[in-house]
């Protein structure tokens, strides 16, 4: 296994060891593994390209392992009451939609090769920075201004999270709709 694919699967290692940290109430452990995850997933691509070593399972496992680490991250944080339940919601939402509609073009023999759009991009640092400021705002003594600022991000992020999920939706349609002509 190349350095790059060690990376990616030392982040979906991470996933479940954040999650019993912050279930355990090791705030200050479970954000050290989520920053080490957070360099993992910016390192694994980064390297890729520079040693050559790009593969079809990086390409796989990397979203597995950023989707594993959002979702999990999201879900858990909201039951334990650092973020707010309906933003778990919409983002857990876009993603499933997301999958769903993946699903459904591939079932039609449409090829699901989207790329990651600029918005979702912006969405993916939105939803990184809120993890890690609710992290940061638990262990930290933050005090009334910062938990104002957080709750900005928060509904910046579900704006992005619904932004950049309309942005696949759109983009699912129109191979939809390609797919249609071609086949008539």
């Amino acid at each position: 296994m190349n350095i790059p694919n060690s990376l990616t699967v030392l982040r979906i290692v991470l996933v479940p060891v954040i999650v019993i940290l912050l279930i355990q109430g090791q705030h200050g452990k479970a954000l050290v593994c989520f920053v080490i995850a957070g360099i993992t997933d910016g390192l694994d691509g980064l390297l890729a390209r520079i040693l050559n070593q790009t593969t079809v399972v990086g390409a796989y496992l990397d979203p597995v392992a950023d989707k594993a680490l959002v979702i999990s991250m999201f879900t858990t944080l909201a039951i334990i009451g650092m973020v707010p339940g309906w933003l778990a919601v919409v983002v857990i939402s876009r993603d499933c939609i997301i999958l769903g509609g993946i699903l459904v073009l591939t079932l039609m023999s449409v090829s699901p090769d989207i790329k990651p759009s600029f918005i979702s991009k912006i969405n993916t640092v939105f939803q990184l920075v809120t993890i890690f400021s609710a992290l940061v705002l638990k262990v930290g003594d933050a005090g009334r201004h910062y938990r104002e600022a957080f709750l900005v991000v928060c509904w910046l992020t579900a704006l992005f999270t619904v932004v950049s999920g309309g942005d696949y939706i759109f983009k699912g349609m129109k191979l939809i709709g390609g797919a249609g002509h071609e086949k008539a």
